[in-house]
């Protein structure tokens, strides 16, 4: 069943936090430093969906810190929330950085060009042309996406194999029950901001036909294998 939308999450099982815990977590958040999560200065809204499977489409909220102009890393979780589920990661790349990678990796990434020029991606809260500087950058990157928690089959913890994710390259890919959810929701209007954003441009020499999973599927499978050990006469014993 194609499953048009990120479902109601499922309760998270376990105990609730104790007092205890959070003031441990008060003590530790005023003592101790936050450097890598301090970076980040940036808020990113679209959809995802598993390379493997198109039907399923999840809304991704990255959080995002440069690690120089040509790269940044992103924390996805499913909601803005306080409470919201890190369910992956996304690393971008510049088209001159992703120019570099083998062609063996370059299928794993996806281009960016379709979100930013369709409206699809957008900064929540912030005024279009604020967001219309830097997405004119993000326009000509390109993204390598896994996701850890399948929240849309409605899971309550991360179960599985982590899989890789595609972004949206052409029009008619996206639900539109999702579209029109997006906009209620955020208060956004997708059709003016692809009107906006008309001007902008991809990559410099165009979607390289190797991104995008080369236009087929792509899943992640786990495959049992021998454990190397460091002392070849070790047992393989991990308990």
């Amino acid at each position: 069943m194609a499953t048009t939308g990120t479902p109601e999450a499922a309760k998270i099982p376990g105990e609730p936090t104790k007092t205890g815990t959070s003031l441990v977590e008060t003590a530790t958040g005023a003592i101790q430093g936050f450097a890598p999560i301090n970076k980040i200065h940036q808020h990113l809204c679209g959809y995802h969906f598993y390379m493997h499977d198109m039907t399923r489409q999840v809304e991704a909220h990255h959080y995002c810190a440069h690690q120089n102009e040509e790269m940044r890393q992103c924390l996805i979780y499913d909601s803005q929330d306080a409470d919201a589920r890190l369910i992956g990661i996304e690393y971008i790349v510049s088209e001159n950085l992703f120019m570099t990678l083998p062609d063996s990796e370059k299928p794993l990434w996806h281009s960016h060009e379709y979100e930013v020029k369709s409206g699809l991606l957008f900064m929540p809260g912030v005024p279009g042309p604020v967001q219309r500087q830097d997405l004119e950058k993000v326009a000509k990157t390109y993204g390598k996406t896994f996701h850890f928690w399948q929240i849309d089959k409605g899971d309550g913890l991360p179960l599985g194999v982590p899989q890789i994710m595609g972004a949206f390259t052409r029009d008619g890919q996206l639900y539109p029950e999702i579209a029109h959810g997006l906009e209620e929701k955020y208060g956004v209007s997708m059709e003016k901001e692809r009107e906006k954003r008309e001007y902008i441009t991809g990559p410099e020499h165009g979607i390289h036909p190797l991104a995008n999973g080369k236009g087929k599927g792509l899943k992640l499978e786990l495959r049992e294998v021998d454990c190397k050990q460091p002392v070849e006469s070790v047992a393989r014993v991990f308990v």
